[in-house]
């Protein structure tokens, strides 16, 4: 009988960051993101770890041999403003790769990622990339690399960070980036472990995408990314409006949008890819499969 994938997902947020999403969709990010796995791999246990709480109860280094995967959610934290909650991140991901266990990320994951294997991350020089991240294309090296693998020669994702890698850590190689982020995807390799991550966020469908969005709606208006609340709602209710009808032709028109991000199968396709190349292999070689 073959044994459920045991995963850890490492919440990235303060108990503030994260009521403000649960009151907004309904999940936790960790929750959610827990529940991403378990819609590609039925059955799959999921253990959350919340490392930016005082006091928070985190794996030694056997407790992170013991999980076929890590996954690292995005967090509201900037990991350039020094803090317990931020640094208690840094020291658990360069345990997770003298762990050796396989480890995928979005965005704040990527940039944990990074700076423990010892890359810079500040806000990014070209600004904000919110709603969505567009023409993301994948480098030489990513064409053929399995975390991109059936993605197209261009295409958006869901994506809400002002930070970004500026500096890669040394051994690095970037597979895709786009016209604002140059490490939109990447592998790392440090002390023995190897991390996959993107930028941009698989996990998120456009519903959850619009629940952010309505709690940045100062920053967006300041921003000028819309001009006025109104304006905000009208296009959180068009992503929510796609979301649950994906075949609303004049929606996906007005936003440029194809099945890339309407299609949940395509859209999670870095995810997919983690689990069938990174972190079935391993359950295999440990002889948990």
């Amino acid at each position: 009988m073959t044994k459920p994938i045991r995963m850890l997902v490492v919440e990235g947020n303060v108990r503030e960051a994260r009521e403000a999403h649960l009151n907004g969709w309904g999940q936790t990010p960790g929750d959610s993101y827990a529940s991403v796995l378990r819609r590609i791999e039925p059955g799959a246990i999921c253990d959350i770890a919340m490392p930016a709480d005082d006091g928070a109860n985190l794996p030694d280094p056997a407790g992170l041999q013991s999980y076929d995967g890590i996954v690292l959610t995005g967090s509201a934290l900037h990991i350039y403003r020094i803090e317990p909650a931020v640094t208690r991140q840094i020291e658990l991901m360069r345990a997770i790769y003298a762990s050796g266990t396989p480890c995928f990320g979005s965005c704040w994951g990527i940039q944990i990622g990074a700076v423990a294997a010892g890359g810079t991350v500040t806000a990014n020089p070209a600004g904000r990339e919110v709603g969505l991240a567009r023409r993301i294309t994948p480098t030489e090296a990513g064409k053929a690399h399995p975390l991109l693998a059936g993605r197209s020669a261009s295409f958006d994702a869901p994506a809400i960070h002002l930070d970004a890698v500026v500096a890669p850590p040394g051994d690095v190689t970037v597979l895709a980036a786009n016209a604002m982020t140059p490490m939109q995807a990447a592998e790392i390799r440090h002390d023995g472990g190897l991390f996959w991550g993107v930028q941009y966020h698989p996990e998120f469908s456009l519903a959850e995408t619009a629940s952010i969005l309505r709690r940045l709606s100062p920053i967006l208006i300041a921003e000028g990314f819309r001009r006025a609340p109104a304006d905000v709602e009208r296009y959180c209710d068009e992503l929510e409006a796609l979301d649950a009808d994906p075949a609303r032709t004049d929606l996906s028109w007005a936003h440029g949008l194809d099945a890339e991000v309407l299609d949940a199968d395509r859209r999670l396709t870095e995810i997919r890819n983690f689990l069938t190349h990174r972190v079935k292999p391993g359950m295999s070689a440990r002889l948990r499969a």
